[in-house]
């Protein structure tokens, strides 16, 4: 899951870099979206390639994958949202925070996975750390709300697609292939808005940049095929708190690489979603 995060933390650096720092001039948002469409779209090629090897998810998970991939797509936009208005530093943690919260209550009652205390007390720790992460003096002025209301959506789909493909995932006989199935289908809505819309300027724009959706796309079809592995076999909770641990490189990453703050608060967060993670292996 570390891996996992890493690449997540990694392809997220790449879409929010091309859309370039908080209150960026607007007008060119269309050719902006562009990287992030792009990166969508090598990961459902990657999809493509793993779905003609791998076995197909069983008919029983088709109804989780198709709201998986309605759920992705809002994922997306929520995300890209959540970008323009805000700082990666503040936005990546608020959304990814929420989520552990609310899969660890999830679990419990749609796979009666009941965690220990220590288990529990790790989850805690994680979500207060990310939380804690994103918080600013400013986060009730006007011009944060919108950043953190797009951020809390993007987390509300967070915990709805990891619960959704867990059950999935499960039911499908095959987690190569529901994770081949998944990827595949899930970028092409928002990248056909997006090329739709940026028209003949795609091209060229394309054509210059196109290195770095294309390591993007692989870093995101990597990430989430980890994931999805990882939640064919153990606990749900624990593998989307873990995930979490992204948090901390992408605060750093904004820090250093993107010009955003960090802070002596910052660092004692990312202690504690550490100490999360440390209490989320312990023995039960």
């Amino acid at each position: 899951m570390l891996l996992a995060a890493l690449l997540h933390a990694g392809w997220n650096t790449i879409v929010k870099a091309s859309l370039g720092p908080r209150g960026a001039e607007r007008a060119d948002a269309g050719t902006r979206l562009l990287t992030p469409a792009l990166v969508v779209c090598v990961s459902s090629l990657a999809g493509l390639g793993m779905a003609s090897c791998a076995a197909p998810p069983a008919a029983e998970s088709w109804p989780a994958l198709a709201a998986s991939v309605l759920i992705h797509t809002a994922y997306f936009v929520f995300l890209m949202l959540s970008y323009r208005a805000g700082d990666m530093s503040q936005v990546y943690p608020i959304a990814r925070g929420i989520g552990p919260l609310i899969v660890a209550l999830a679990s419990g009652l749609v796979f009666g996975e009941l965690l220990g205390v220590s288990a529990t007390l790790g989850v805690a720790l994680i979500s207060i750390g990310v939380a804690s992460l994103a918080w600013s003096r400013r986060l009730l002025a006007p011009e944060e709300r919108l950043a953190v209301a797009f951020a809390v959506l993007t987390g509300l789909t967070i915990a709805a697609y990891t619960v959704v493909d867990a059950v999935g995932v499960r039911r499908s006989g095959s987690p190569l292939g529901y994770a081949a199935w998944l990827m595949m289908l899930t970028g092409l809505p928002f990248a056909a808005y997006v090329f739709r819309r940026a028209g003949r300027s795609a091209l060229p724009f394309l054509a210059a940049r196109w290195r770095a959706g294309v390591v993007g796309g692989l870093m995101t079809f990597a990430a989430y095929a980890l994931v999805l592995w990882a939640l064919s076999l153990g606990a749900v909770a624990p593998i989307a708190a873990l995930r979490e641990t992204s948090v901390v490189i992408a605060a750093v990453i904004g820090a250093v690489f993107l010009g955003e703050g960090f802070g002596r608060r910052r660092v004692v967060a990312a202690c504690a979603v550490a100490a999360g993670v440390v209490l989320l292996n312990l023995p039960a």
